[in-house]
């Protein structure tokens, strides 16, 4: 009998100053719970650099994640930046957005998280709001500096997030309590995305492709790697094993 077999999912980096032993230098890193949930759900992570060329992999993968972090310039959504918006990283921006392009013309499995469906979202000609607590006037969507907060988001019925999380009855409203950390969110939705998820103060909480555009393209504002939920990464990893088999799972 063949061995199961463990979709690659790329998992794209950040690019921040970090200290180590005594050592302080650029890095390109990632919050190690992204990893381990892609492998929990039955995945093998495999961390893209923000380098030019990177898209040239997704080739070679089975699943994407566009990973949360730092504010994507807004000149790429044609705005001037905000004073609250953070430093740009154009390598980071540059590489997610040739990931994700690369990853629909494959017609490769994609998940957005945070930073990375606000990337989605701008790629397909979407706008984002800057810094939320001047629409929402309070810090609900980001209420720790260095942590997560939990809030509710109501999941529209019927929808493929919906499918994922299990909420099957096309009546069920019933909202799910998220880890949140973020300032910025989606303002005008790129071209085929469909908001699946809001928060009670009307922010857009989840987006996706419709299935005939693409077979598995999910974001989600929420930051499912802080949490327990392994829901998305499962469906993820699902999608991904329709792909070419990469790597046998050990006995």
């Amino acid at each position: 009998m063949s061995p199961a077999i463990r979709p690659l999912i790329g998992i794209s980096c950040y690019l921040e100053p970090a200290r180590w032993g005594s050592w302080d230098r650029p890095a390109m890193l990632l919050p190690e719970q992204y990893a381990v949930s892609v492998a929990a759900a039955g995945g093998t992570p495999v961390l893209l650099p923000p380098l030019a060329g990177i898209d040239d992999v997704t080739g070679r993968l089975d699943g994407l994640i566009l990973s949360g972090g730092g504010d994507i310039d807004p000149a790429r959504y044609g705005q001037p930046a905000d004073p609250h918006c953070g430093r740009p990283s154009p390598a980071r921006d540059q590489a997610e957005l040739d990931l994700f392009a690369a990853a629909l013309e494959q017609r490769l499995p994609v998940l957005g998280i945070c930073r990375g469906m606000q990337v989605m979202n701008v790629a397909l000609g979407g706008t984002l709001i800057q810094h939320l607590p001047d629409v929402v006037g309070n810090d609900s969507h980001s209420p720790e500096a260095s942590g997560y907060g939990r809030h509710e988001v109501r999941v529209e019925p019927g929808s493929r997030l919906a499918s994922v999380l299990g909420r099957t009855d096309l009546t069920d409203h019933l909202p799910v309590l998220v880890p949140t950390h973020h300032h910025q969110a989606v303002d005008r939705l790129g071209a085929g995305l469909t908001a699946t998820a809001w928060t009670a103060d009307g922010i857009v909480e989840a987006a996706e492709l419709d299935h005939a555009q693409h077979p598995f393209a999910v974001a989600v504002q929420w930051h499912p790697e802080a949490g327990d939920d392994l829901t998305v990464f499962r469906a993820l990893a699902a999608a991904a094993s329709m792909s070419p088999a990469t790597e046998p799972v050990s006995a």
